[in-house]
């Protein structure tokens, strides 16, 4: 149809138009309907990772050929006009720190297609992260020592420890409490300590290993300085495990008490003749046997009515106890049983 003196033209290509002004295909071409960065840059910790945004680090354990795609994107600003943008990414390797961006550009502008491509040069750059920093300068906020009351802390109770605080530090790194780590564990002879980049990990550990084994732990602030006109403090964690643990066997008066909780001043005990539970004054405490934890494997022999019949697991000697009445048994079985003197105890 030929166009009559009513029709609207573009003042730029003479074409008719559907409105005043330019037309679709003149408005495009004289708008830029996208922009490409010259350059991208990734900062990545050489140590353990992160990454760096603006001036914050976080976790990741992705590696180039994952972060490029999406770099490459961040360089391309689209015009607010540009519907359902999408960008196809191909990546050159330059160099050890350098990678060239190849993108192809697609998207809806005017409710007319447009396509395009463009280049980006990809930065790698590598610098060391806030913790690694802080982990390699030996910087530390506080000490946990774990020790306890009148004995030495035993090997279950020192590995507990050290699970307990690699949990603990597992769960505030993946909360994204990137400066509260361990820099170190070191057993000693009177326990372990645990050194901890915040305060706030160092409470947490205490209080976690505190809950597990029972206890109590006090905190001794020192001043080490100021910063930005903040005082600044390391603070040592005094960790006490109870006199007793959970599956000591215990003495009183030729009796045999295995305890199942610690409580204050008193122990909740399973004892080990008849099953009974009972409420047990520490000061009562003759002496410990041992901990059922380390009890040896024996041989049930025979088991009849109230007599059981136990193989020495040193000796291969058969000797005759009284079967306790909480214990089911039958010959050809297996018990656990502490040593106390050329006596075996039966415990569960």
């Amino acid at each position: 149809m030929n166009a009559t003196i009513k029709d609207n033209f573009c003042p730029k290509c003479g074409k008719p138009s559907q409105a005043p002004g330019l037309c679709t295909e003149c408005r495009i071409g004289s708008t830029p309907w996208f922009t490409c960065d010259h350059r991208v840059k990734n900062i990545q910790c050489p140590s353990c990772g992160a990454t760096k945004q603006v001036n914050t680090w976080t976790d990741s354990t992705l590696d180039r050929s994952e972060i490029g795609p999406d770099l490459a994107r961040s360089g391309v600003h689209f015009h607010p006009e540009v519907k359902k943008p999408t960008i196809d990414v191909r990546i050159e390797d330059i160099s050890v720190n350098r990678s060239r961006a190849i993108l192809t550009l697609h998207g809806t502008m005017y409710k007319k297609p447009v396509e395009a491509t463009c280049t980006t040069e990809i930065i790698w750059h590598k610098e060391q992260c806030d913790r690694c920093n802080r982990i390699s300068g030996s910087y530390y906020e506080g000490v946990i020592q774990v020790r306890a009351e009148g004995r030495i802390p035993s090997t279950f109770e020192t590995q507990m420890a050290a699970s307990i605080a690699q949990q603990v530090e597992d769960s505030l790194q993946s909360g994204g409490e990137r400066l509260s780590f361990i820099s170190d564990m070191t057993a000693t002879r009177d326990g372990i300590d645990i050194i901890v980049g915040s305060q706030h990990i160092g409470a947490k550990i205490s209080q976690g290993i505190i809950a597990q084994l029972g206890g109590r732990y006090t905190t001794h602030p020192k001043l080490v300085g100021e910063k930005n006109g903040r005082q600044l403090f390391r603070i040592t964690y005094s960790v006490r495990l109870p006199r007793f643990q959970k599956f000591d066997v215990v003495v009183i008066k030729n009796r045999y008490y295995e305890i199942d909780r610690i409580e204050s001043h008193h122990v909740k005990t399973f004892d080990l003749a008849d099953g009974s539970s009972k409420s047990l004054r520490e000061d009562d405490i003759e002496r410990i046997l041992g901990n059922a934890r380390n009890s040896e494997s024996a041989f049930v022999a025979f088991a009849e009515n109230a007599t059981i019949g136990i193989m020495d697991p040193v000796t291969c000697q058969t000797q005759e106890y009284r079967k306790p009445g909480w214990l089911e048994a039958k010959a050809g079985d297996h018990v656990a049983v502490l040593r106390d003197a050329d006596h075996l105890v039966i415990v569960r």
